[in-house]
């Protein structure tokens, strides 16, 4: 019997490494080719997505941070090496953002997540001090009807009370039980404090090993 392999090292390794922007998609028509894996990270505007990208790849201005909600207007990829890439999806649930914008928006993520054979997961981002929204559960029915397996990371640990965090955990983990396209794991992160990004980055490593990738 074979040990299991060490995805935690594997995942720093895999993120230590190369990780550049390569292409900005507004239109979908104009995605880049498919080459390797790649994982989204979708999440309501200012819940933290571009904070853990950076965090992830410990760098501090891979992808763009803004205090603007909203401004994430396209889907951003990165080269993580030859072995996969990141895309970093259009925020939703921003009430500021023209109904035109919000559509053409929406009309993108929906055509990217039908479309997209070589799309391995997409972590939804959701902010860990008040849990799942009405904008998230919509995101959430999106991905089962386009049959996306996707993941719930939990964001801002640090500004949530220790005495919250596993009750969270737990109805976060009760609300995607009857999800078909659920992954049943949730990680609870902080970009401040890079709690939980280790094992994100873990787990990125092991989805990758299973698909052949890593």
């Amino acid at each position: 019997m074979t040990d299991e392999p060490d995805f935690a090292e594997a995942g720093r390794k895999l993120f230590a490494g190369p990780c550049d922007f390569i292409w900005g998609a507004g239109k979908i028509d104009g995605l880049p080719p498919e080459t390797v894996p790649e994982i989204a990270f979708a999440g309501r505007s200012n819940v933290g997505k571009s904070s853990l990208v950076n965090a992830l790849t410990g760098r501090k201005t891979l992808a763009r941070v803004s205090h603007t909600p909203g401004r994430t207007q396209e889907l951003n990829f990165f080269a993580l090496g030859e072995k996969a890439r990141l895309v970093d999806m259009p925020g939703y649930g921003y009430a500021a953002v023209s109904k035109e914008k919000s559509a053409a928006f929406n009309a993108l993520m929906r055509s990217y997540l039908r479309g997209r054979a070589k799309l391995a997961r997409v972590y939804v981002l959701v902010d860990g001090r008040h849990g799942l929204k009405d904008t998230d559960k919509a995101m959430l029915d999106l991905l089962d009807t386009s049959a996306v397996s996707y993941a719930i990371v939990l964001t801002k640990q640090d500004e949530v009370k220790i005495k919250d965090i596993a009750p969270r955990l737990e109805a976060t983990r009760e609300a995607l039980r009857r999800r078909p396209a659920a992954f049943p794991e949730v990680l609870f992160t902080s970009s401040r404090t890079g709690a939980g990004v280790a094992e994100l980055r873990a787990a990125v490593a092991r989805l990758l090993a299973e698909r052949g990738a890593a």
